[in-house]
């Protein structure tokens, strides 16, 4: 099995996407702030692409959970 960097990437931001709209949301809700939503949704972006991305580099390089197909 072969798993390319960019794919790690691409899930990286299509997740950042629904999170951080969520945080956004949140953010806006429970202040009533809108500024303050897209505030902290704007660092959301910014610190937690780069930390899932990373962590999930880290994941790929551990065997838990993975079963290789056997060849005949």
């Amino acid at each position: 099995m072969t798993v390319k960097p960019k794919r790690h990437l691409a899930k990286a931001l299509t997740w950042r996407v629904v999170a951080s709209l969520t945080t956004f949301i949140i953010g806006w809700v429970v202040t009533g702030d809108l500024d303050f939503g897209m505030a902290i949704g704007a660092a959301d972006v910014i610190i937690k692409i780069a930390l899932y991305y990373f962590h999930e580099r880290a994941w790929y390089h551990f065997q838990f959970g993975v079963v290789k197909e056997k060849t005949s």
